[in-house]
């Protein structure tokens, strides 16, 4: 059985990286003074839908992303691990989206791409923790949808069988295609990129990225159109500006309070057992264990 797969994938700040200019005084994320990386449970989600393309010949991976115009790196780490296409929403009308908008916006996308037989993406992004935008687009699009998805099993006779990784224990559900399916941290890893794929699309650039590229790189566009990135702004996939961004985020922050911690006394151990003991009673008697 031959699948058609969209995995949902996000560009987000690093957060090991967080500092004084994290926030804007909107109370947005200043994305421009972060380190971007591809969110970690997308990457799991990815893995997955790259399993079922091994599994299953003929089956196609297709990502989509929302975000700025450097988010098309997105695309391209899909690309160089096995993807065959992807899609970048970007708009200024975009910007500033909570969970509601974001969703909206992606299913708009995908109510534009038509065709599709499972939506992966990971439970939650790391610069909101929500694990609301999967459950949202199921629900926009009305699909099927199983979260906390730690295996996908088998596809079958229209079905899908998944493994879920619950706070209590593992739970086996099946359910009918077309189907939404957000999956786990804790889910296998995401392969590395394939030296020959890399080779091959590390050109691939959207049209904003090829305005910026020289005469023989445009001609590389129109010999191999698998270069081609496609790029869809808010008119392309028919959606409501307000519906988008900012205007449809009902989430707002009322403040911002910048949190840094400092250390104001230390200790020094000697590397002996007793000195070791010593600290351990110590901190057990203020509680900061025990």
């Amino acid at each position: 059985m031959s699948l058609r797969i969209i995995v949902l994938a996000k560009q987000v700040p690093d957060t090991r990286n967080v500092g004084k200019d994290a926030m804007k005084a909107d109370g947005t994320v200043n994305r421009a003074a972060l380190p971007a990386i591809f969110n970690p449970e997308d990457l799991n989600a990815l893995e997955q839908a790259l399993r079922l393309k091994d599994a299953h010949p003929g089956a196609t991976v297709t990502l989509l992303t929302m975000g700025p115009g450097r988010a098309a790196e997105i695309i391209r780490e899909g690309l160089y691990r096995g993807a065959d296409g992807g899609f970048l929403l970007t708009d200024r009308a975009f910007a500033g989206a909570d969970t509601l908008a974001t969703s909206y916006a992606l299913s708009m996308a995908i109510r534009k791409i038509k065709e599709y037989d499972i939506i992966l993406c990971g439970r939650q992004a790391i610069d909101g923790d929500t694990a609301q935008v999967g459950p949202q687009v199921a629900e926009k699009l009305g699909l099927n949808q199983v979260t906390y998805a730690e295996d996908i099993f088998n596809v079958k006779d229209g079905k899908v069988t998944v493994k879920r990784r619950l706070e209590r224990g593992i739970e086996i559900v099946e359910a009918p295609l077309p189907i939404v399916v957000t999956v786990n941290g804790s889910a296998p890893d995401c392969r590395p990129r394939n030296a020959k794929l890399v080779q091959k699309y590390k050109h691939a650039k959207t049209v904003t990225e090829k305005q910026e590229a020289t005469a023989d790189y445009l001609e590389l566009f129109s010999t191999r159109p698998y270069l081609n990135l496609q790029e869809w702004s808010v008119a392309d996939v028919n959606a409501d500006v307000k519906q988008c961004g900012l205007s449809g985020s009902p989430t707002k922050v009322k403040r911002i309070e910048n949190v840094i911690f400092q250390a104001k006394e230390s200790k020094t151990l000697l590397p002996t057992d007793g000195a070791i003991d010593e600290l351990m009673k110590e901190l057990i008697a203020n509680h900061t264990i025990g």
